[in-house]
């Protein structure tokens, strides 16, 4: 679950399948809020955004909502208290902010940037999470990473899980079932017949940069690093 350049590129290669464009500003992330292409995270007493986090950039994909529901209602259900979102959606404009005070943070532009240029991937703070809190939230991902449905990084710089989650997600069946379908005895290890991460797939040759609508047209619900 550490970061890893390779892992960075898949999540970039799925993101091109997937349709899914980078937001250039404030503007462009007004357009696409605007349009129902991000919706906002899903807070709530399961669910805690951290206090920094800039108001406009509290939203995220519909899918990825649908995952923090799910996550925040699995956990508090087993620990009685909220996890915490630190970061969500962000622009090239604000990540480009990120790289001159945060040297994890990966490049705003060129063929491998942030995930979170997309609205898809949310980080999850673990400060303040316990040991049991920690291992409960690797046990629940690891499967649902082997099943294709995200990418995870845990990461320690930052301390944070960084989650990216693709359209895949939506699952046919509660999240928790999918979570704990795997063999007695192996925590964290994904049951046989589960899907494996879909293969990353050839970048357009077009700009992975243009307006909203084109989400729209790509299929998109209207609704760390």
């Amino acid at each position: 679950m550490r970061g890893s350049l390779t892992s960075l590129e898949r999540q970039n290669a799925i993101a091109d399948a997937e349709g899914l464009e980078r937001i250039l500003d404030e503007d462009d992330l007004s357009d696409r809020i605007a349009h129902g292409l991000l919706v906002p995270l899903p807070a709530s007493e399961a669910l805690s955004v951290n206090a920094d986090l800039p108001e406009h950039h509290r939203y995220c994909r519909p899918w990825t909502a649908r995952f923090l529901a799910d996550l925040a209602r699995d956990h508090a259900a087993q620990f009685h208290g909220p996890l915490e979102v630190s970061s969500a959606v962000r622009t090239v404009a604000y990540q480009k902010h990120l790289m001159g005070v945060n040297g994890n943070a990966a490049p705003a532009v060129g063929d491998i940037v942030s995930p979170h240029l997309t609205g898809a991937t949310i980080d999850i703070a673990k400060k303040g999470l316990t040991r049991q809190e920690i291992g409960w939230m690797r046990a629940w991902l690891i499967p649902l990473q082997a099943a294709g449905k995200l990418d995870v990084e845990e990461e320690f710089q930052q301390s944070c899980f960084h989650i990216t989650v693709y359209k895949s997600y939506e699952p046919a069946r509660p999240a928790s079932s999918i979570a704990r379908a795997r063999k007695p005895g192996q925590p964290g290890l994904a049951q046989p017949g589960l899907a494996q991460p879909a293969a990353a797939q050839p970048r357009p040759a077009q700009s992975r940069v243009r307006p909203a609508l084109s989400d729209m047209a790509a299929g998109t619900p209207l609704l760390g690093r």
